[in-house]
């Protein structure tokens, strides 16, 4: 069984892979200039505050904390506006086709989450359990866009399917378990706004521009609430209106507009904002404690293994099938690109610790593991051939 990539998603693919090269980039200056004479004044300016005050609404916080919370309520929406494509009219909305990296994405989660627990079951980091859950799919794509045609387009469409699964799933872990201040008052204002958003979509209203005003209302509310403001863009992805998915849709419109201000001007900021980890001299010794430990394993050894047996158990099970361009060996080596967290893993990191030794413990952690998973995938994939698929296992 052979897929054919559509149209918008040859332009998400695309946009992923060259971010994913900008994203090395800016994590390599990021560091760089963290461990160089200008360390502090450049972690100063991250913490720099800036905002403004009207009324009583009073919107003051960090340069970092903007992003954070900010421009990656865009990333949110971008991501949402995926999920939703692909469910209606992607490779997710056939069973068929939906199953394999459906089972793949809760192995690549269930895995790391277990390895993660084991290692911090009753310490102070376990809530740091849904950082080795996440894949970082620029990252991913951008490694299978630098083995070129050695990987068939069935296996890209596999890894891309997995990783927007997975991002489903740390939305949903982020929803319900990183939970800062909480405020019924402003989630209930929040859901409001979504409803009436709702409203709108089945009375057939179409202009952008409503739901884009009223979706920078709705994060406010969600800012306010507790739970994390990002997860607005995701609610408001899901109102607006998806029609046919055809060019004239306004979720389509959207989405394709947001592609590239995405990849390379919000991720890029990500990247620079929270990758400037200064290795002081002890860095090593926080590599071994149960969170970092439970990181590495969590994603070098929990996300192949996971993303490989739930796929297998799939197969076994008569659920799937193999693409018949893609075999065993390409789905390990896509186990171990899942197992690049980077943004993902890191914005997690930010919710579930406060502690800023830890931050920057799990920080190195991820970037590490995510190194090594991503070099073991590019290696596995680069020895592969486009021979017959062995399907024997």
């Amino acid at each position: 069984m052979k897929t054919t990539p559509s149209k918008l998603f040859l332009e998400f693919l695309k946009s992923e892979q060259a971010s994913g090269i900008v994203l090395v980039l800016c994590t390599v200056a990021s560091i760089s200039i963290a461990n160089s004479y200008f360390g502090k004044g450049y972690s100063d300016f991250w913490h720099t505050k800036v905002g403004f005050e009207i009324g009583s609404i009073a919107l003051k916080y960090s340069i970092g904390h903007w992003i954070n919370d900010g421009l990656m309520a865009i990333f949110f929406l971008l991501i949402g506006l995926e999920i939703e494509r692909e469910l209606y009219i992607g490779e997710l909305s056939d069973r068929r086709n939906a199953t394999l990296p459906a089972f793949a994405a809760v192995g690549g989660m269930v895995l790391p989450a277990l390895f993660h627990f084991i290692l911090n079951w009753g310490s102070k980091t376990q809530g740091g359990i849904g950082i080795p859950m996440a894949t970082d799919i620029a990252f991913a794509l951008g490694v299978l866009a630098l083995l070129g045609s050695k990987v068939p387009a069935s296996l890209k469409i596999f890894l891309t399917a997995l990783a927007i699964i997975d991002d489903l799933g740390a939305i949903i872990i982020i929803a319900l378990f990183y939970v800062g201040d909480f405020s019924f008052l402003y989630l209930v204002l929040t859901l409001a706004i979504f409803v009436g958003l709702l409203a709108l979509n089945r009375l057939g209203v179409r202009r952008l521009s409503i739901y884009l005003i009223l979706g920078v209302l709705m994060w406010y509310f969600m800012l306010k609430s507790g739970v994390h403001a990002t997860l607005a863009g995701v609610l408001l992805a899901f109102a607006i209106p998806f029609g046919r998915g055809d060019e004239e849709s306004p979720s389509y419109k959207l989405q394709h507009f947001l592609h590239k201000p995405v990849a390379f001007a919000i991720m890029p900021l990500f990247a620079l904002a929270n990758t400037g980890i200064a290795l002081t001299g002890n860095w090593i010794e926080g590599l071994v404690t149960p969170n970092s430990l439970g990181i590495f394993a969590g994603l070098f050894v929990g996300k192949p293994l996971g993303i490989a047996l739930f796929s297998l158990l799939a197969v076994k099970m008569g659920l799937s099938q193999l693409p018949t361009d893609v075999f065993w060996k390409h789905i390990i080596g896509a186990g171990f690109l899942g197992g690049i967290g980077f943004t993902m893993s890191i914005f997690i990191t930010l919710l579930a610790f406060g502690d800023p030794e830890i931050v920057q413990n799990s920080k190195t952690a991820v970037l590490l593991s995510s190194l090594l998973a991503g070099v073991m995938g590019f290696l596995i994939l680069s020895t592969q051939t486009t021979r017959v698929p062995n399907r024997s296992v």
